[in-house]
């Protein structure tokens, strides 16, 4: 094995989706920063020889982090990172290297913020807009939550109330929230779950959401939620900064 001018020790590469290793393996080296954008990226045969690859395998990589906004990619010319304002952070894998390169506390107040700018008016379009068949998932969703024991448990079925609420709201638009709640939320509940003490003080309040989207009072469901986010920003704020392991 050689190291490369760009710092990395590569040996032969499994073969299996070469192509998505060589892409994940650039997407989080340009989202923790090691890439700045403006960066003019190696070429094809320079990727190559740092990941063993055929030009093949990189190309494809390329291409897909070009679909994602994190590059530009031009004939003659190269790849360049593009501004961060262009990544699209919807995306499930540039979601998950973002993360992966944040300080652990700071992505989670970050996942906060958005969900307070959207969250509290997905339930009340919930209040408003659900199907008798969308609340029966909600209802079982929250009954699922009452039920968990063990924290992976919890999670997951936390995660499913949000989606069900999610679901609930009838906007066609609010649907690519629910990457963020199937990442994001997945890794802030797993986070909180294990550093709540008051679980039953988080049940009541999710079952104060689904009564109030079963009386359909939207104004009662955006109140709900927002105590839901403050009493998830008291946990975060009681708990000791963690950063990612380096």
């Amino acid at each position: 094995m050689a190291r490369t001018q760009y710092g990395r020790t590569e040996g032969r590469q499994p073969s299996g989706n070469l192509h998505d290793k060589i892409e994940s393996a650039i997407g989080e080296r340009i989202l923790s920063g090691e890439f700045m954008p403006g960066t003019v990226l190696p070429n094809e045969a320079e990727w190559g020889k740092i990941y063993n690859a055929s030009r093949t395998a990189v190309r494809e990589a390329i291409k897909s982090l070009t679909a994602k906004g994190l590059i530009q990619s031009r004939p003659k010319v190269g790849s360049r990172v593009e501004p961060r304002s262009r990544w699209n952070m919807l995306d499930r894998n540039v979601l998950g290297w973002h993360r992966a390169a944040m300080d652990r506390k700071a992505f989670l107040a970050s996942t906060q913020e958005a969900r307070r700018l959207v969250e509290p008016g997905i339930a009340e379009l919930a209040a408003r807009k659900h199907s008798p068949q969308q609340l029966e998932r909600l209802v079982a969703a929250y009954h699922a939550m009452a039920e968990a024991t063990e924290p992976p448990t919890m999670v997951a079925t936390d995660v499913e109330f949000h989606e069900a609420l999610l679901a609930c709201a009838n906007n066609e638009l609010l649907v690519p929230f629910a990457i963020i709640i199937e990442q994001a939320l997945t890794h802030l509940f797993d986070y909180t779950t294990n550093k709540n003490p008051h679980y039953s003080r988080a049940l009541r309040l999710h079952q104060n959401i689904v009564r109030a989207v079963a009386a359909a009072d939207g104004a009662a469901a955006r109140e709900a939620m927002l105590q839901l986010l403050s009493d998830t920003d008291n946990v975060i704020s009681a708990s000791p900064a963690i950063r990612k392991k380096r």
